[in-house]
């Protein structure tokens, strides 16, 4: 991509996302915790704003990966009429991801084959395969389109058919293919087709051509626009979330916690209105402070190398990570427990003196973020082309 179609702020906040995204598979593998830890009536504040604040990860990513299609689709544009190559595109790409979730990451998750899990490079994977057939369109239908799978789905809510396809869209679960295989549906497809539209549609404001002042006061008033809107929805629980808030009596800390428990599988309209909030609301942020082009030299900020390398290279740190934490973790648990867990079944077993470590849990992320991007400069200098003896 050129870098007039290329934004440090949209690398930041991926790699901004991609860390936290690696804090709660650590968490998975490096402290289980024996409760849920968004429950209200077992969790604490740490256990609960830790597996909270993920939320933005996955909005984020599906977002990006609908902006970035357009993205991609406006720089072959130069050309001529970019949609035949970018549905090619779109098509095949999708397919290849939904091949490397049902394999190797599915695998990385077990260090086995009981299941498929289909999560979030499923739902980017389908979104793109859609989004194929979706680019034909005019951009504003794709936005109704959007709209409607976002706004609409939760009136679904209260339909239970059952059956493949049903997992597939709305509702979560395990279909069983036989009697030790089967498919585990972790995220919905509905919402998320709907969200990857809605960033391609929101793409152009990303273009060489509009001012980065117009775009970030616009980045800014959406920010604010969905944060009224989850508000006015969660405050009188008609609408938009399965699960209606409640005041604790225990504090304002409990009271926030129920406010803000939104329901992320499938993700609800009140999730993406809240996290899409705040994504947006850091996008316009990393602009100000990373992409001041015409900022005097002593004004200009040099992003963070390392978060930004990881923004650049997500998929790279995707496909590699699970398997690093799973392995640290097994090894982690073997040395101080001398076993490792067993979430075969409906409760997971722990070796015998196990104990949830929130410390243990954030220090093990900061090593393998070390870890990660030691690996992903490796990669990079392998991947680049040798330079040619005479220097042309």
């Amino acid at each position: 991509m050129t870098a007039s179609l290329r934004l440090t702020s949209i690398d930041m906040l991926r790699g901004l996302v991609i860390v936290l995204m690696a804090l709660d598979h650590t968490r998975d593998f490096f402290g289980p915790a024996l409760f849920d830890p968004e429950d209200l009536a077992a969790t604490t504040p740490a256990w609960y704003w830790t597996r909270w604040i993920t939320h933005l990860c996955a909005t984020v990513f599906v977002f990006l990966a609908g902006a970035s299609a357009w993205l991609r689709g406006a720089k072959a544009g130069q050309a001529g009429d970019a949609r035949p190559a970018l549905s090619r595109y779109l098509a095949t790409r999708g397919l290849l991801l939904l091949v490397l979730e049902a394999t190797w990451i599915s695998f990385s998750w077990q260090f086995g084959y009981n299941v498929i899990i289909l999560q979030v490079i499923w739902a980017i994977g389908m979104g793109m395969v859609v989004l194929a057939a979706l680019v034909w369109l005019p951009r504003w239908g794709i936005a109704l389109i959007a709209a409607l799978l976002i706004c609409c789905h939760n009136a679904l809510d209260g339909w239970h058919p059952g059956g493949l396809l049903w997992q597939a869209l709305h509702e979560r679960g395990y279909h069983p293919v036989s009697d030790s295989f089967g498919i585990v549906f972790a995220y919905p497809l509905l919402p998320w087709l709907g969200l990857m539209a809605a960033g391609y549609a929101t793409g152009p404001l990303f273009g060489p051509g509009v001012p980065a002042a117009r775009r970030q006061r616009q980045l800014w008033l959406a920010a604010a626009a969905l944060m009224l809107a989850f508000v006015l929805l969660r405050s009188v629980n008609l609408y938009g979330d399965p699960g209606p808030w409640s005041a604790q009596g225990r504090g304002w800390m409990l009271d926030l916690m129920s406010f803000v428990r939104v329901h992320k599988y499938p993700p609800s309209l009140q999730y993406l209105l809240v996290t899409g909030s705040i994504g947006l609301a850091l996008l316009a942020m990393f602009e100000r402070i990373f992409d001041r082009a015409d900022a005097p030299a002593g004004e200009q900020v040099r992003p963070l190398a390392w978060l930004q390398l990881f923004g650049r290279t997500p998929m790279f740190f995707y496909t590699v990570h699970i398997a690093l934490i799973h392995l640290l973790g097994n090894l982690y648990f073997d040395l101080r427990f001398g076993g490792t867990p067993d979430f075969n079944g409906p409760t997971p077993r722990m070796p015998a003196g196990y104990e949830p470590s929130l410390p243990a849990v954030y220090l093990a992320w900061v090593c393998m973020l070390l870890i990660m991007y030691a690996l992903t400069r490796l990669w990079l200098r392998w991947r680049k082309p040798a330079a040619p003896a005479n220097g042309n």
